[in-house]
């Protein structure tokens, strides 16, 4: 996409950095992090009521501002820059563009304006204890017994499902895999907090023993559709981890002025201007990467399998360097608990795992574009 925005996208940005400077500066993430919710509540009513970020992908008819995933993409990129801990991306990115593209109107109806409204929280279960995130490999089984839907199975790394009241829980049925939408405190519903690496962002598991469900979308084999899904997931995760890799790579320029040794500053140092060079094309070819998804993702141009499996596999590589690299230029402070270098490691690390590895997506890349594995190898 161009690397230029409308200005009303422009304000947005604006708006939402001082915003975040101001209600989410780095103590604040820390208490987050602590605390029973993992995030602000009343971070996140303002985030509604002030800004209106919860309704901003969602179609107005159902009370939001009919945006798209560029929107979605810009307050993402801020949320990476901070670090946000918020059920934001689970809500909005996951839940939200999930009933949105299910088609479903019965179900964009039931719980879009609760989203918008930031009255509802929302997730999406896909993956399960083998750790793939391929739809395929889905062994959770839905039955229809007559009454309604059963689904039984267990789902595991679910972004904040152990809050969560809306699961939205890819299943198995009989005419293949399909989505389907269970309240999260649901007879038969066991959710289990994990311990994540990165403690900005909460995992869980799911246990589910005949939980009660309601299928959204279209009857028959939905995975044209899931795959859709999972694809504006990979590009709204990857405009969060520019902006992870960002924060880091400002981190590190901002040090490299200020530290002195030898009486000048390192930045001085070659070494280090080639550290920061390098990091610098890295943030900036993900960016373009990310930007570029995020234009096929809201062009509907049948580019957005291709252009989301290059921006997972690159963004997640090039957040994960930025954030090893800032804590070797910080030096022995960036190793300890006090300074929040190690923090964006943990994020990147724990991102460069969600919605499938890098190694994944350029796999699939490979697939999509006509290029084998042992093709691949040998050049």
């Amino acid at each position: 996409m161009s690397a230029t925005f409308t200005k009303e996208q422009e304000a947005l940005r604006a708006t939402l950095r001082r915003f975040l400077a101001a209600k989410a500066p780095s103590d604040a993430v820390r208490r987050s992090t602590e605390s029973a919710q993992g995030h602000d509540p009343l971070l996140w009513r303002q985030m509604a009521d002030e800004l209106g970020l919860h309704g901003l992908a969602v179609p107005e008819e159902y009370g939001g501002f009919g945006g798209g995933p560029v929107d979605l993409g810009i307050v993402l990129e801020e949320f990476g820059r901070t670090l946000l801990p918020s059920p934001y991306f689970a809500t909005v990115a996951l839940a939200g563009q999930a009933l949105v593209a299910s088609g479903d109107p019965t179900a964009k109806a039931r719980w879009l304006p609760s989203i918008a409204a930031g009255t509802l929280t929302g997730t999406l279960a896909l993956t399960e204890e083998s750790g793939s995130w391929n739809i395929e490999d889905t062994a959770t089984e839905a039955v229809h017994d007559g009454a309604g839907w059963r689904v039984s199975g267990t789902k595991m790394f679910v972004v904040d499902g152990h809050t969560a009241d809306l699961l939205l829980v890819v299943a198995r049925a009989d005419t293949g895999p399909a989505l389907f939408a269970v309240e999260g405190d649901a007879a038969g519903v066991t959710r289990l907090r994990l311990d994540p690496l990165d403690p900005t962002r909460r995992l869980a598991r799911l246990d589910l023993d005949g939980a009660p469900a309601l299928r959204v979308g279209a009857d028959g084999d939905a995975t044209a559709y899931l795959r859709t899904v999972l694809d504006l997931a990979v590009v709204a995760l990857a405009a969060e981890q520019v902006g992870g890799a960002q924060a880091c790579l400002d981190a590190a320029v901002e040090y490299a002025k200020v530290r002195v040794q030898f009486g000048r500053p390192i930045g001085s140092f070659q070494a280090v201007k080639h550290k920061c060079a390098d990091m610098l094309l890295k943030v900036e070819g993900a960016r373009s990467a990310a930007y570029h998804a995020l234009s096929a993702a809201a062009g509907d141009n049948g580019e957005l399998p291709v252009s989301a499996a290059l921006a997972a596999a690159y963004c997640a590589d090039a957040f994960t360097h930025a954030a090893k690299e800032n804590i070797q230029l910080h030096g022995g402070i960036g190793c300890t608990w006090e300074h929040d270098a190690h923090l964006y490691l943990r994020r990147a690390k724990s991102s460069e795992l969600l919605l499938g590895s890098p190694a994944a997506h350029r796999r699939r890349l490979a697939d999509l574009v006509g290029i084998s594995v042992t093709t691949a190898k040998k050049g």
